[in-house]
C-alpha cells in the first residue's frame, strides 16, 4: 500500500533568499485573493463557477498587466488557483466555511510540486528561482519527495516535504481495546482506570502573553516598535502551539502503538466552544465564565487529538471508532440506569439505582468503549443512507447509526440496550 507523508524541516536562507520568499508569498496571496474576489462577483452577476483551468488560462494577461508577477514561479501561482477552487469545493461540500481573503502575515506560504532537488548529504534544498538553501534535517526523509511546501512561521521559514513510499499492509501487534473520555480536570481518561493530565500550554503562558500583548497594543501600530513587540507575542503563540503538537504527538504515538482499537467521543468543540455572550436584546448569562471554559477547551486540542488518533491507527493496522457522547457520565455501566443524580459533582459517580461508585471520567470511558464495541459486535448499519428507527427500550432511546469518514465509525444509542 502507498503511503504519504509529511516531513517538516526548519530553512535557513541568506537575507536575499528571505527576500525572495517574501515576494514569492506575497504573488501567491495577491493571486489567490484576485481568483477569490473574481468568484463572488461572478456568482454575484449569477455566473457559473469558474474552473482552476480558466482561471489559469488568464494568469498569462495577468503578468502581462503586473510585470512582478513574473518574478514569482510560475508554479506557485498554479498552485495558488488550485487551493482557490479547492477551497470552494470544500465549502460546496460542506466540510468547510466560505474561503476567505488572506491577510498579509498570515499564513505565509507556498508550494513547489516539481522542479526541486534534495541533498541530504549537504543539508540543502535547490528550489525553482531560490537557488540552494541549506536547511536543518531533523529525522530522516522517507520515500520519495512529491512537493516541497515552504510556510513562513514566527520569523522562521520552512519547508514541508510530501513524500510517497510502498510499505507493507499493516498488522496491529497489540490486541486490547480502550475507551477514552476526553476532559479539562483529565485531558484523557482511560476506561482501566488510567488517566493523562492536561498539558493547558495556553494557561502556563497566558500571564506573559498578556503582558507583551499590553506593551503591543501601547505602540503606534506599524511602527518598528510595533512589529518588535508582535514579533515576540507571535513567538510566545508559536511556543505554546509546538508543546501542545508535541504532547498530543506523544500521546496519539502512546496509544495507537498499545491497543487496535480505540473508542472515543465524537465531540463537537466548535459547537461547546461558542460565545455565551448573545447579542443586545438577548444577553448571554455567566458570559465570563463560559469565556474562561472556552479557552479551556480549546487549550486541550481534542479536534487534534482525534485526527492524529485517526491516521496513526489506520498505519499500525487498528481502528478508532467514535460513539455519541451524551450521557456517557450519567448512565451506570453495572445496570445501564440514566440519571443525572448518578452524577451530582464532577468527579464522583453514585448510581441511584444499583449503588455503583466509580470516578465520572472513568465511567464515561466505560460507557464510550462498550457503546464502540456494541458497534463492532452487533453490526449496526453505519452508512450514511436512512434507516429505520428500531423501538424504544425503557426510557432510553437507541437512533440511528452515521459514519464520520471511512476510517472512522459513528454509532448512536444508549448503553445496554440489547442489539435488535
Amino acid at each position: 500500500m502507498q503511503r504519504l507523508q509529511a516531513f517538516k524541516f526548519e530553512l535557513m536562507p541568506n537575507s536575499a533568499q528571505q527576500r525572495d520568499m517574501c515576494r514569492f508569498a506575497g504573488a501567491r496571496r495577491f493571486v489567490y485573493n484576485k481568483a477569490l474576489a473574481l468568484q463572488k462577483a461572478n456568482y454575484a452577476a449569477g455566473g457559473k463557477f469558474i474552473s482552476y483551468v480558466e482561471m489559469a488560462n488568464q494568469l498569462p494577461q495577468r503578468k502581462d498587466e503586473l510585470p512582478w508577477l513574473r518574478q514569482s514561479p510560475s508554479q506557485t501561482l498554479q498552485q495558488a488557483l488550485k487551493d482557490a477552487e479547492r477551497a470552494f469545493k470544500n465549502f460546496f461540500e460542506k466540510r468547510a466555511g466560505f474561503p476567505r481573503f488572506k491577510h498579509k502575515g498570515r499564513a505565509e506560504s507556498f508550494r513547489f510540486p516539481q522542479g526541486f532537488e534534495i541533498d541530504l548529504g549537504n543539508r540543502r534544498i535547490k528550489l525553482p528561482k531560490l537557488g540552494w538553501v541549506r536547511f536543518r534535517p531533523s529525522r530522516k526523509l522517507l520515500g520519495t519527495a512529491k512537493n516541497i511546501t515552504v510556510s513562513h512561521s514566527a520569523g522562521k521559514w520552512f519547508a514541508s516535504i510530501q513524500t510517497e513510499r510502498e510499505v507493507a499492509p499493516p498488522v496491529p501487534t497489540a490486541t486490547t481495546a480502550i475507551g477514552i473520555d476526553l476532559g479539562i480536570a483529565r485531558f484523557a481518561t482511560f476506561s482501566d482506570g488510567a488517566f493523562l493530565a492536561p498539558l493547558n500550554s495556553f494557561k502556563r503562558h497566558q500571564v506573559r502573553l498578556a503582558r507583551y500583548q499590553r506593551r503591543m497594543a501601547r505602540k503606534v501600530k506599524f511602527s518598528s516598535h510595533w512589529k518588535k513587540e508582535k514579533a515576540k507575542v507571535q513567538k510566545i503563540h508559536t511556543r505554546i502551539a509546538n508543546c501542545r503538537k508535541d504532547f498530543l504527538h506523544k500521546a496519539t504515538t502512546a496509544i495507537s502503538q498499545n491497543h487496535a482499537l480505540v473508542c472515543i467521543e465524537d465531540l463537537q468543540v466548535k459547537n461547546m466552544s461558542k460565545s455565551a455572550q448573545g447579542c443586545q436584546d438577548k444577553p448571554g448569562k455567566n458570559v465570563q465564565a463560559k469565556s474562561g471554559l472556552n479557552r479551556s477547551i480549546l487549550d486541550q486540542g481534542w479536534s487534534e487529538f482525534r485526527r492524529q488518533l485517526e491516521y496513526k491507527l489506520q498505519w499500525s493496522g487498528g481502528m478508532l471508532v467514535a460513539v455519541l457522547p451524551q450521557n456517557t457520565s450519567r448512565t451506570c455501566p453495572a445496570c445501564a440506569h440514566v440519571s443525572k443524580d448518578n452524577r451530582r459533582t464532577q468527579a464522583p459517580f453514585l448510581c441511584v439505582a444499583c449503588g455503583y461508585q466509580n470516578h465520572a471520567d472513568v465511567v464515561g470511558a466505560m460507557n464510550v468503549l462498550e457503546r464502540g464495541l456494541r458497534l463492532l459486535a452487533c453490526g449496526e448499519d453505519v452508512s450514511r443512507a436512512k434507516v429505520a428507527r428500531p423501538k424504544r427500550a425503557a426510557s432510553v432511546k437507541q437512533e440511528p447509526t452515521e459514519a464520520t469518514s471511512t476510517n472512522t465509525m459513528l454509532v448512536t444509542g444508549a448503553v445496554g440496550i440489547p442489539c435488535l
